[in-house]
């Protein structure tokens, strides 16, 4: 899919409060046909797997699919596959070739106590989901949940590497969905604004928002998540049962404002200045929408704040 840049901000400047529900009732009606295929399969397992590179909406996306399953009633769980990683161990944690500790990799989640919980779960039995805490790179003592499932029931694992082949291999009966900004900006034939962009621009804002961290520190990080995507995400996509586009048409003049000043703020000489110079110039093409029209069970809130669901 491909949004018109003049479209946008004609849009943006005569009907901002249309395009913004128009965008939502799209994504919400994404959200409705998920969960009316996670339904029809949970007579095969009561297992889902959503999957989808950084930025993408993951959380938001998998609350939301949640509440549509409530409405007929089928009962939900939420399990973040990030609880799964291992303990940092300098001996068996990857590296990346500069020799960091490679945290896009799949090898740093326990896929053995994965594999064995999705079996627990559709044979009936109860589980305990490990706590990851990330601060300290360790997994510790006290388990984050424990899940039993009931009859209509499904469980929700939400993470990266959910379409890995270390799983889906194991479980081929458990629904998998797929989910990315998938949409460029287009003007005069030409692509002005790319689909990895918007992931980008949503990750700068909500790190620097809620996470604590600078502009550089995310641009310096975002090679090796491009990196990770490209070796362990990509590649799995096509498993999924279903796939959908998260990117929302009112989301850049939203992000506009925030995210100039932070992209203004990034050193020269970081990895991937040269795509960041690309970047700026683009963000300033669009218009600006207020904060104020964005619904707080909207999907941008996840990288803005204000939501429902949390950061």
């Amino acid at each position: 899919m491909a949004y018109q840049l003049n479209e946008l901000n004609y849009r943006t400047v005569t009907d901002p409060r249309g395009l913004v529900e128009e965008a939502d009732a799209r994504y919400a009606a994404l959200v409705e046909q998920a969960a009316d295929k996670i339904a029809e399969n949970r007579k095969n397992s009561p297992i889902v797997l959503l999957s989808g590179p950084s930025g993408s909406g993951k959380t938001t996306t998998a609350m939301k699919i949640a509440e549509a399953l409530e409405k007929k009633g089928i009962g939900s769980h939420y399990v973040g596959m990030d609880d799964y990683f291992n303990t940092i161990d300098p001996a068996t944690t990857p590296r990346t070739p500069e020799g960091e500790y490679d945290l896009e990799s799949p090898l740093c989640l326990d896929m053995d106590l994965l594999n064995l919980h999705f079996t627990q779960l559709s044979e009936g039995k109860r589980i305990f989901v490990p706590k990851y805490e990330f601060s300290r790179h360790m997994r510790i003592q006290e388990p984050s949940k424990s899940i039993k499932l009931k009859k209509d029931e499904i469980v929700v694992f939400e993470g990266i590497h959910a379409l890995n082949d270390m799983i889906t291999s194991q479980h081929p009966e458990a629904f998998k969905l797929y989910i990315s900004a998938q949409s460029d900006v287009v003007f005069g034939g030409r692509t002005v604004f790319k689909r990895t962009w918007f992931r980008l621009v949503r990750r700068m804002v909500r790190d620097y928002l809620f996470r604590g961290s600078s502009p550089a520190e995310t641009m310096g990080m975002w090679a090796n998540v491009r990196r990770g995507e490209k070796l362990h995400i990509s590649p799995y996509k096509e498993k999924a049962d279903f796939q959908f586009d998260t990117t929302l048409a009112y989301e850049l003049p939203v992000f506009n404002t925030t995210a100039t000043q932070l992209f203004q703020s990034v050193p020269e000489g970081i990895e991937r200045f040269d795509e960041l110079r690309s970047v700026l110039p683009a963000l300033q093409l669009f218009g600006h929408i207020g904060e104020e029209l964005v619904a707080d069970d909207a999907l941008i809130r996840e990288f803005i704040g204000g939501g429902i669901y949390g950061t």
